[in-house]
């Protein structure tokens, strides 16, 4: 049993299945369309990590880490550097649709595939939720700015009216009215005017219902379609972005960069969840592989551009945001456009709301592109239902996974709450970048070949140990405390981290690792645990369900099983 759940897929196999088309058994065989350059993978990366994180996220991390939160993008994205590079050799060496689920396969074998496969359908689908709900907050106020005036109730989730309602009542029974906020009043207004019967209520965010289905049906039709739409939207909001850079520094007053770190590095890090978020969209790159012209080229080309350009833009962002008001006023919704109003710019920040409309809507559409493929791909090797596999004859699309992926974020965004899923979403995708890492970690060494890119080799031999043993000498009072604490079990990631760390460390000295993957493993996983114990439990959960499907139908159906069997 053993054996058979961590057979793995060879390249070569994987490479000749591709080559020689797909068949659902009901539909015909068909390949995608060859339509992307490097130029359009650069952009559609840029497309999804210049979204929500630099138009809402920042905002809070800014409130919590302050000025110094330019340096948590620094860390993030070397850490996020060191994926991509684990991520472009993968691509370079297989180069097809499936993202990280397919190297696993190749490198783990079917049961961590399986896992990853079902970490990156939730990744997608709340991270395609939390961007929808956050697109319907910027597209209400941009109505706004035009007095038009949608019902509160058909813009917001229900628990969020419910909870508005509920604070509101409290704060004035207690006579606390300078507590209460303007989101406050929104959430209130939305539940006392909300048609319905005592506590069922119609309240439902129609926005963001609409924006999926539009996002989908583009989706659906084509990548070409894609592809115009995504270049389009995403030199426009590049443009306001250095516009807003240039001109917010004319109104930068250098004091607010004092204190750099008010609540020291552990303010920095309650950002990584809202920054990370912003980041994870190199990975989506990589499930457009088949629909590349020369992905060996192309992919890793695309993710190493689109990072350095969207780490330089959110450090010069965050920098500008907190230079241009106090880091205590930016927990907002929409940093961007209120530090514009903070100055007296109403028409810059028209402008940036505009911008951010566009922005997230480019951000879901990478996301709702990159899902259909993950469907597609793990369907293609018999783990799901074979529709999932099936393309469209006319639009060469996965015509059945994208409809799918449409509704299985449409319904949710109707009635989520986006502070319930960011978090979940960053240890879903960092969880997917500590596999990536230690897979590459499992392929064997190749000579280097012309036209394909390959990580560069350092040894990890005496360095590895020197980090591990340094680490332990400055931090082994904090370590020792984790064992003392007050529910020490929620420090059950940081022990992980731990022994990961040290077992790392011990096979780096025998095996000469290559150091990149190294570093790039034990950073995502040293992220993931500054995600909180809370999260750590609800991901477990999601693992054990997808655990609970592979058993009862994956196993049992695998093609690679039936014919190893």
């Amino acid at each position: 049993m053993a054996g058979s759940i961590f057979r793995k897929k060879s390249i070569d196999k994987i490479l000749a299945d591709v080559a020689s088309g797909y068949s659902d058994g009901e539909a015909h065989a068909g390949h995608l369309k060859k339509e992307l350059n490097v130029r359009d993978l650069t952009l559609m990366g840029i497309a999804a990590v210049v979204g929500a994180g630099i138009f809402s996220t920042i905002g809070e991390a800014s409130f919590h880490g302050g000025p110094g939160v330019s340096l948590l993008f620094v860390i993030t994205a070397i850490t996020c550097g060191f994926s991509a590079l684990c991520y472009a050799e993968f691509a370079s060496r297989i180069p097809v649709s499936g993202s990280a689920y397919t190297y696993a396969y190749a490198s783990f074998g079917e049961l961590v595939a399986w896992i990853i496969g079902w970490d990156l359908l939730m990744e997608y689908a709340i991270g395609n939720i939390a961007v929808a709900i956050s697109w319907s907050e910027y597209f209400v106020n941009l109505l706004e700015g035009f007095n038009i005036h949608m019902p509160a109730y058909l813009t917001m989730d229900y628990f969020s009216a419910f909870r508005g309602h509920e604070h509101l009542q409290a704060l004035t029974a207690s006579g606390h009215l300078a507590d209460i906020t303007d989101r406050m009043r929104a959430e209130a207004l939305a539940w006392t005017t909300a048609p319905g019967f005592n506590n069922i209520k119609l309240i439902a965010n129609i926005p963001a219902l609409v924006i999926v289905i539009l996002i989908t049906y583009l989706v659906y039709i084509g990548i070409r379609e894609t592809k115009k739409a995504t270049n389009a939207m995403v030199y426009l909001k590049i443009g306001i972005v250095l516009a807003v850079i240039v001109i917010g520094f004319f109104y930068v007053t250098p004091a607010n960069w004092h204190p750099f770190l008010p609540n020291g590095f552990s303010g920095v890090m309650k950002g990584v969840s809202g920054v990370f978020f912003a980041y994870i969209g190199f990975d989506a790159i990589s499930t457009t592989a088949e629909e590349c012209k020369n992905p060996q080229r192309d992919l890793p080309r695309g993710m190493i551009y689109s990072l350095i350009i969207c780490t330089v833009l959110y450090i010069l962002i965050a920098l500008v945001l907190t230079g241009m008001v106090s880091y205590k006023e930016l927990q907002v919704g929409d940093p961007l456009a209120f530090v514009f109003k903070r100055v007296g710019l109403n028409n810059i920040s028209y402008v940036i709301s505009i911008s951010a409309v566009i922005a997230t809507a480019s951000v879901l559409l990478i996301f709702q592109l990159g899902q259909p493929r993950i469907w597609m791909s793990m369907s293609r090797d018999g783990l799901l239902p074979k529709a999932f596999s099936r393309i469209h004859p006319k639009y060469n699309t996965p015509s059945f996974s994208t409809i799918v992926t449409g509704f299985v974020v449409a319904i949710p965004a109707l009635f989520m709450n986006l502070t319930e899923v960011t978090d979940l979403t960053s240890i879903g995708t960092l969880f997917a970048f500590v596999l990536v890492c230690g897979g590459v970690l499992l392929l064997p060494r190749e000579a280097s070949k012309k036209g394909r890119f390959q990580i560069p080799y350092v040894n990890s031999k005496w360095i590895v140990p020197v980090l591990f043993v340094t680490g332990i000498i400055f931090f082994w009072q904090p370590i020792l405390d984790l064992f003392s604490a007050t529910n020490a079990h929620e420090n059950f990631p940081l022990f992980l981290f731990i022994i990961l760390s040290a077992i790392l460390t011990v096979l780096a000295f025998i095996k000469n690792l290559s150091l990149i993957p190294v570093l790039g493993l034990l950073s995502c996983f040293y992220l993931m645990t500054q995600l909180g114990y809370t999260n750590w439990m609800r991901f477990l959960i999601w693992l054990v369900i997808g655990l609970v499907i592979y058993f009862t139908y994956s196993n049992k159906h695998s093609l690679l099983g039936k014919q190893t069997a």
